[in-house]
Order: C-alpha cells, then sequence, then structure tokens
C-alpha cells in the first residue's frame, strides 16, 4: 500500500492506494482519523493523481471525481457506495433516498451502517447524506466537518 498526506481547505488528509486504485481517503483532524500502518511506503508522485483531483475539488473546479477506487467491503455496501456515487455535487439524499435506489427500500438502517463504513470519504461522498427530515446526521468526520463540506459544495454548485 502507498500513502500519501497533504493539506486541504479543510485540514490534512491521507490517502491510500494499492494496484487496484484508492483503498481510503481520511481528513486527520475528523472524529475517526485513519492511522497509518506501519509497513504503507510515503509516495508522493503515486498519490499526485488523486490529489490534483482533491485540490480541484476545493478550487470549485471538479464537481464529479475520476478515480480508480477500490475500497473493500461487503457486496451490500459497495451496492450502497456505489449509490452514493449518483447523489449529484450540491445535492443531498436521505438514508431512505439510497435505500430505494438499491432496492432495498426498508434497509434504511443497513444503508447508515454502510455510510458509516465508507472507507473514502468526500470522494464517495456520504457527507450528502441527511435525515430524512432534512437535518444533519452522523458523519465520520463529525459534524462541523459535514457541515464545512456541504456549505462548501452549495457555495460552488451555482457555478456546476
Amino acid at each position: 500500500m502507498r500513502y500519501d498526506i497533504q493539506d486541504s481547505e479543510l485540514g490534512h488528509i491521507i490517502a491510500v492506494k494499492d494496484n487496484k486504485g484508492l483503498r481510503y481517503l481520511s481528513f486527520l483532524q475528523g472524529k475517526h482519523p485513519l492511522s497509518r500502518d506501519a509497513e504503507w511506503k510515503r509516495d508522493q508522485k503515486g498519490l499526485k493523481y488523486y490529489f490534483d483531483q482533491i485540490r480541484a475539488y476545493f478550487a470549485g473546479e471538479l464537481f464529479v471525481f475520476d478515480l480508480p477506487l477500490a475500497p473493500s467491503g461487503t457486496c451490500f455496501q459497495q451496492s450502497v457506495w456505489t449509490a452514493l456515487m449518483k447523489i449529484p455535487y450540491g445535492h443531498t439524499a436521505s438514508y431512505g433516498d439510497i435505500a430505494k435506489l438499491i432496492g432495498s427500500p426498508r434497509a434504511c438502517r443497513a444503508v447508515g451502517g454502510a455510510n458509516g463504513k465508507n472507507p473514502i470519504p468526500l470522494i464517495i461522498p456520504c457527507h450528502r447524506i441527511v435525515g430524512a427530515n432534512g437535518r444533519l446526521v452522523g458523519y465520520g468526520g463529525g459534524l462541523e466537518l459535514k457541515t464545512a463540506l456541504l456549505k462548501f459544495e452549495a457555495l460552488h454548485s451555482v457555478h456546476n
């Protein structure tokens, strides 16, 4: 596994990839930051393409990431993460919306669990999930970070 850590408008981000694609992404100041494994090798050059897109996102120039992703998870988790990527930039959806989208309309709690286990937040936009009533619900990086991401996207979505 290869990793790099770079600064962003919302703090330091660690990205980890292997030969299949991006495995993990984490805001280091978040509620549950990713711990670096001693066997991972730092590879700024190998992760440059990923961070170039993250920088473009934070510059308000990129609205859809186009990166090779390789998150590990169950088939159900994978289906939820795929559905999350269909939520347009600057928009939100509820757990119920995602449950319907994956063909399991009663699986709202399970969708919430899969959302919480998303290993590639920001790129797989779990921050775009809100409660059925439109209120903010949990986020692995904390509600402050989620609020900042949603405000950022709302500000830049008028240009999208």
